[in-house]
């Protein structure tokens, strides 16, 4: 249901990509000057009527109606609130943000942003950006691709953070009784769940070769990049001596403990979970959300069997990981962004992303101290995401880097590093040739 969307921004993001029509400039309305506030006096809408679109399952009718309800008190302004399938958004997004009265407010995914601000679609939020986080530091994983050359175009709503999922039930059989806290503990911990399950088939932590968003994590611990941007040029990052660390040690990790069948299979082929609900596999990484997924498959696993924890890396923190997740963005043309921009500091406020994102949907909060503070009082199996997302990065912020996974590059490169069909240092030559043909590329 709702969680399952961290892996369909992905898709939709690529969908956008290939589907918009590159123009010049960028959107308008709050580009000028330095710092400015959300204002609007209470009752100030009334008689207005704000536009906003919502994707299918990202919030809940309640968290919607609290959301709401609080706007209209502040504002006097009422909501058309119209709700949108993930079938054909990309197109149907392009189209409304080209016209003269596109929605007002538009639910985004993370990695949607660079496209539409570059297509001139939104509005530049950056001058507001100071009174919209409301104290609050913003996640990086939902804040970085929110910003483009510099610009800030959309608000945090909510995030999707991966982290380990474990058997704890087998762990403890295999003489392991608590998470692991260091790469070293995790190492010596998946010794054992493998030396405790001989079957030939079998993944103390199954990690799938084409698993590029666990692979960056490797990277981006080694202090790699994915690419850089310098001079209005991107440049591939994978070359780099660091970033060739991060991948050595994908190999390495991936060999070690997961089955040698998954070195070129993709997360869905077979499907991870079930790999996981079967029972052939000690661990994984995935969403909170797909634990449900996973009780389904095997409605033996009981929450008391599993258990979570942030990867560790072997920087002596855990490794960064990049969010699933949706943001808040304002149509370029909207009449009514005095409105928008008070709608979007309601659904980004500590208050709402407590009682509702948080408490209610069960999604990661969009800043730092909402997930410490949700950390502290979550259920042990969900705790270890909250704390994920804590250490969070993204992918680069350019409306093509997209491309590179709509043709599986990325895929191929972390394949083609397990599976040992070439080096780290063939396979980055490859794959960074690729990044600055397809980032750099015009029209």
């Amino acid at each position: 249901m709702k969680h399952s969307r961290s892996a369909t921004v992905c898709a939709i993001g690529l969908a956008s990509v290939l589907t918009l029509t590159a123009c010049n400039g960028s959107g308008t309305g709050g580009s000028g000057g330095g710092e400015q506030k959300v204002t609007g006096a209470k009752g100030g809408g009334k008689g207005r009527t704000l536009t906003v679109w919502v994707m299918q399952d990202d919030y809940s009718p309640e968290s919607l109606k609290a959301m709401k309800q609080e706007f209209t008190d502040r504002t006097g302004a009422k909501v058309t609130m119209e709700t949108q399938s993930w079938d054909g958004i990309a197109t149907k997004l392009t189209t409304a943000l080209a016209t003269a009265n596109p929605p007002d407010v538009l639910d985004l995914g993370n990695t949607q942003v660079a496209s539409y601000a570059s297509s001139g679609g939104l509005m530049d939020l950056t001058s507001y950006a100071k009174d919209l986080k409301q104290g609050q530091d913003w996640l990086p994983g939902l804040e970085d691709p929110s910003t483009v050359d510099g610009r800030l175009y959309a608000v945090p709503g909510f995030a999707a953070a991966r982290a380990v999922i474990y058997n704890r039930t087998m762990w403890q059989k295999a003489g392991v009784n608590k998470p692991p806290k260091t790469y070293a503990e995790l190492g010596s911990a998946l010794r054992k769940v493998k030396a405790a399950n001989r079957a030939a088939d079998f993944s103390a932590f199954y990690l799938p070769g084409q698993h590029w968003a666990t692979g960056l994590q490797f990277i981006w611990d080694a202090g790699g990049e994915a690419a850089t941007k310098k001079g209005g040029k991107w440049t591939g990052g994978f070359g780099s001596a660091r970033a060739q660390a991060g991948l050595a040690e994908f190999k390495k990790f991936q060999n070690a403990y997961s089955a040698p069948a998954s070195r070129t299979v993709d997360p869905l082929n077979p499907d991870q979970l079930q790999v996981f609900a079967d029972g052939k596999a000690g661990a994984i990484t995935a969403t909170s959300g797909q634990i449900a997924q996973i009780q389904k498959a095997n409605p033996g696993l009981t929450d008391a069997d599993l258990g979570s924890f942030p990867l560790p890396g072997t920087s002596g923190t855990a490794q960064p990981v990049m969010l699933g997740g949706a943001v808040w963005g304002v149509a370029a043309k909207s009449k009514q962004q005095d409105l928008a921009l008070q709608w979007m500091k309601i659904a980004a406020s500590p208050g709402i992303q407590a009682k509702w994102v948080v408490g209610h949907d069960g999604w990661n909060p969009n800043s730092s101290e909402a997930n410490e503070k949700a950390m502290s009082k979550a259920a042990p199996l969900k705790k270890g995401f909250f704390q994920a997302a804590l250490n969070s990065r993204a992918t680069p912020a350019s409306p093509k880097w997209a491309s590179l996974e709509a043709d599986k590059s990325i895929n191929q490169l972390f394949s083609a590093v397990a599976s040992g069909k070439k080096t780290p240092a063939d396979a980055a030559r490859v794959f960074d040739a690729a990044v600055g043909k397809a980032l750099n590329a015009t029209g």
